[in-house]
């Protein structure tokens, strides 16, 4: 199957009342392992993947090709989109002309008026491209390439400005973090994440910093319009774990343990159990059947 754009998939997630998870990729092995599991749980799935990723993978457009060839040599039935994760404007652009289906432009650091102006322009190209587009309002915590926000709460009015410019969906600051959650973190604010559901009415909403958030939460953000739920860190967690018990256990020692294939399978199993495990919690399994 090709690359669809997000919409169809959030749409019908909204209505349905599960999450759709976007689970960033940062290489080969996270790609395949997300692919397999969303094939496996016939799950529709996103792919995310942030700029600091993208160059790592030496450009968007490798980025591409990699995961066209993963969707025909996998045999991958279910719909699959290709996000780019906190995009600059000119992120965005790049990743248009790479191939991608979907882009999240992140205005939320500029002045109002400039993330309405930049969210308008690139809505009308996704919209002539058939691409799913994504704006926030309102820093997410945390520091996600080196981009850092307190975890601050979006104005619901503004949210329903941005809303109103026509975009896929919408990730509010709702006192979500990147990365790890503290001891002391408050939780998220529901009354606020209403307020915005009540004013954007079916628009998809986006939860940032999926990692670490306790299921009751997430469940209660789906029924209050969540619709799309990014996760990244834990998938890294599982990973160097997984690799770290390898190597102590001496097992890159033993016979062809250092062949790079086999170094990386166990971090490769742990990523297809991390996102399995969220799949259940969101709603998501055999929804593309």
């Amino acid at each position: 199957m090709a690359l669809v754009s997000a919409k169809e998939m959030l749409q019908k997630a909204k209505a349905g009342h599960y999450a759709v998870g976007q689970f960033n990729i940062n290489n080969l092995e996270w790609t395949k392992a997300i692919l397999l599991t969303a094939e496996e749980c016939k799950s529709p799935v996103i792919l995310g993947v942030s700029e600091g990723a993208g160059k790592y993978m030496t450009g968007y457009k490798t980025v591409v090709g990699m995961v066209n060839g993963m969707l025909e040599e996998l045999n991958i039935t279910v719909p699959v989109a290709l996000h780019l994760d906190h995009g600059s404007y000119e992120g965005a652009k790049k990743c248009i002309e790479a191939g991608f289906s979907s882009i999240m432009f992140d205005g939320s650091h500029l002045p109002f008026e400039e993330n309405v102006e930049k969210t308008k322009e690139l809505v009308a190209i996704c919209n002539e491209k058939g691409m799913s587009i994504e704006a926030e309002v309102g820093s997410i915590g945390g520091e996600e390439d080196g981009v850092v926000g307190m975890g601050e709460c979006a104005d619901p009015k503004e949210c329903k400005a941005i809303a109103d410019l026509g975009v896929t969906m919408l990730a509010a600051g709702i006192g979500n973090i990147h990365g790890k959650y503290p001891e002391n973190w408050a939780g998220l604010q529901f009354d606020v994440l209403d307020d915005i559901q009540k004013l954007t009415g079916e628009m998809p909403l986006v939860l940032h910093g999926g990692t670490g958030i306790p299921e009751d939460m997430i469940k209660k953000a789906i029924s209050l319009g969540v619709s799309k739920i990014n996760v990244n860190t834990e998938c890294q967690i599982s990973f160097a774990e997984a690799t770290r018990k390898y190597i102590e256990a001496g097992k890159d020692l033993e016979g062809k343990g250092f062949d790079p294939r086999k170094l990386l399978a166990p971090g490769a199993e742990a990523i297809k159990a991390t996102v399995k495990e969220k799949m259940e919690i969101f709603g998501s399994i055999g929804k593309a059947e």
